[in-house]
């Protein structure tokens, strides 16, 4: 196969992931015109990243970090976004993986950029730990702006399996509105360090849309 056919290939593929709607919405029945896809999640998780690495000053390699979020949601064009209230860690692991690795193995580089594949999905090195809040914490994020907008009925989940999560449970009957219950459910299960748990209570505390401040 030529490399012009590899270049397309690849492209093609990573194409279907504007069109991947981000399940956890789908999930949440949020009532929106235009509802976020897994490439604008990359995107965002990229622009999150580099203002976090601004502001805190962190001492990781953040082009290495760019690159790595450009593909931690690789497999997704194959298996599609699944959550952690549809399939196991482990499982999707699996799954994942092999998507990747198939997606891959026709690119000249596709051994270098798997292995920052799995640097990402290890958590086990600076960058890739510095990556995985990025990730969360912008899903988070989205929650909060969604909420501004007033896209989720809480009395409209009749078919929300994530609903019978027992921390989610917990915190929607402490009195927590939708994007609250998700920012600090983030809090709860994802290892932020206190700079991404700052940025989170910010989220809390604070209206966060265009619309409800100026920007400078």
């Amino acid at each position: 196969m030529s490399k012009e056919q590899n270049v397309i290939n690849y492209y093609v593929i990573c194409n279907r992931l504007k069109n991947i709607i981000r399940t956890g919405w789908k999930n949440w029945n949020v009532q929106r015109e235009r509802i976020e896809s897994v490439a604008e999640h990359i995107f965002g998780v990229q622009m999150l990243a580099i203002a976090m690495k601004s502001e805190y000053q962190y001492d990781v390699d953040i082009m290495k970090i760019i690159y790595m979020l450009a593909v931690h949601e690789l497999g997704e064009t194959i298996i599609g976004d699944l959550t952690q209230f549809q399939i196991s860690r482990d499982e999707k692991e699996i799954l994942e993986h092999e998507a990747v690795h198939r997606i891959l193995s026709g690119l000249l580089d596709g051994n270098q950029i798997e292995e920052l594949f799995l640097e990402f999905d290890a958590h086990n090195t600076k960058e890739s730990m510095f990556a995985y809040q990025c990730d969360k914490l912008e899903c988070d994020l989205q929650s909060k702006l969604y909420d501004e907008e007033n896209c989720v009925n809480l009395k409209e989940q009749e078919n929300n399996a994530t609903m019978n999560n027992e921390i989610v449970q917990k915190l929607l009957k402490a009195g927590a509105s939708w994007s609250t219950m998700w920012l600090q459910f983030g809090q709860q299960v994802y290892p932020y360090d206190e700079n991404f748990r700052a940025v989170s209570n910010y989220a809390i505390n604070n209206e966060i849309g265009e619309k409800k401040r100026k920007l400078k």
